[in-house]
């Protein structure tokens, strides 16, 4: 395992290093894209009979679990990372935006993206089952905080679409993972389940993980208050982190919930009165330096799973179709409460176009479809999964910046402005 995780560093260094100095793309872009061309080329020398390289490809990513490697080890640092940098003040002024756009949306999202797909697979040739098409549409739903507030910082959109977007996407996925866990289950039991019983793991999983994220966050800041020291108190950040994302796992609540929880309190409060400038300063660089370099390393990661998804005709296709569901499914499950609750969003023109093109998917939809049980079903989730991810990330995170600008440009409408 030692060698395969240097063998990834090692790679991401290097893609890092190209995209740095030759291409000039944000780093997650740059880095999936560099390893997405580097699969195909393997690939592709795989058709002339000098397949050794593509075949040490699917052997080492076959070694890495994905799944359990980003749900249970990376995810609770980049989503502590990601929140320990939001302004809670700034949080709070958008409050009904983001929970409305949480919960509303993502299962809105969730039930049009099932439904539609399992009417429209057959036509296609191709059959998926009603709940496995559900289970696509949970887990395709959320939008990724980690790709999303990669990219937004060189997106320059106005503070209020900022916040929201970003607001969103650290709270939705909670929400999709109690999804998607609910609709496996019902898998497993071959029994629907209830809307009490839905609820019931909403409030278990969602509420728990806001509950045990604010008295983790709270005893953190406590210690962190108690001493000035900032070697010590880096380790306890990291040791809130970790521990306290495998110890919500065994409670049986939302770990990332938890952890954005515990970030924006360890992010505000903490920064704010219970840290000198000198360890705030390290704090900060440390935690940044982290989220970057776990960014890259994930993101390549997805740029090589592509050696494992055997493509067809028929399924380019039906990624295609896929790919303009989910962003019909976004527009619908965005717009309707965006129209109807105009006066409580207050967001500025534009804000519909911005808020569907930006709400990318990145690596935890990936994680949740490898993380099915083994069979056909599986396999052509992931498949449409990585269509839709890769789509998100290289064509909508490459275009939202252009989006943001072209709105910003409409002179007779000179709504998006920066705050």
């Amino acid at each position: 395992m030692f060698d395969v995780a240097v063998i990834c560093l090692v790679l991401t260094a290097l893609l890092s290093y190209l995209n740095h100095r030759f291409i000039g793309l944000p780093t997650t872009i740059g880095v999936m894209g560099t390893a997405l061309l580097l699969s195909f080329a393997l690939l592709g020398l795989a058709k002339f009979g000098f397949g050794a390289l593509r075949d040490y490809e699917v052997s080492l990513l076959s070694s890495i679990d994905f799944s359990e490697l980003l749900m249970q080890g990376m995810l609770s640092l980049l989503l502590f990372a990601g929140a320990l940098h939001v302004d809670l003040s700034e949080l709070k002024a958008y409050k009904w935006q983001i929970g409305i756009l949480a919960v509303f949306g993502t299962l809105t999202s969730t039930l049009l993206v099932g439904f539609v797909l399992w009417a429209i697979l057959p036509y296609l040739g191709i059959a998926l089952p009603l709940s496995y098409c559900l289970i696509f549409g949970a887990l395709i739903s959320p939008t990724d905080p980690i790709a999303v507030m990669g990219i937004l910082k060189s997106a320059d959109a106005p503070k209020s679409l900022e916040i929201v977007i970003a607001g969103e996407s650290l709270f939705n996925d909670g929400i999709g993972v109690v999804l998607f866990t609910l609709i496996l289950a019902m898998i497993a039991s071959g029994e629907p389940p209830t809307v009490a019983h839905g609820a019931l793991l909403l409030l278990e999983e969602g509420g728990g993980g806001i509950v045990f994220g604010l008295v983790l966050g709270y005893l953190a800041y406590r210690m962190l208050k108690s001493i000035d020291s900032y070697q010590e108190e880096v380790l306890i950040t990291l040791a809130t982190v970790l521990g306290g994302y495998a110890l919500a796992n065994h409670l049986q609540v939302s770990g990332p919930l938890a952890m954005v929880v515990a970030g924006l309190i360890i992010g505000n409060h903490g920064r704010a009165l219970a840290m000198s400038d000198k360890t705030r300063e390290h704090l900060d660089m440390f935690w940044e330096l982290l989220d970057s370099m776990l960014n890259a390393v994930l993101f390549v990661l997805i740029g090589l799973e592509v050696v494992l998804i055997e493509f067809s005709t028929s399924l380019a296709l039906a990624t295609a179709v896929v790919i303009v569901i989910t962003l019909l499914a976004r527009l619908l499950s965005v717009g309707a409460p965006l129209v109807l609750l105009q006066r409580v969003f207050n967001l500025p023109q534009g804000a519909l176009q911005v808020l569907t093109w930006g709400g990318l998917r990145g690596g935890i939809s990936v994680a949740l479809a490898l993380s099915l049980p083994s069979g056909p079903q599986r396999d052509l989730v992931l498949a449409l999964t990585y269509g839709v991810v890769v789509f998100s990330i290289l064509v909508q995170g490459l275009s939202i910046g252009k989006l943001v600008r072209a709105q910003r440009g409409n002179a007779s409408q000179p709504c998006l402005h920066a705050d």
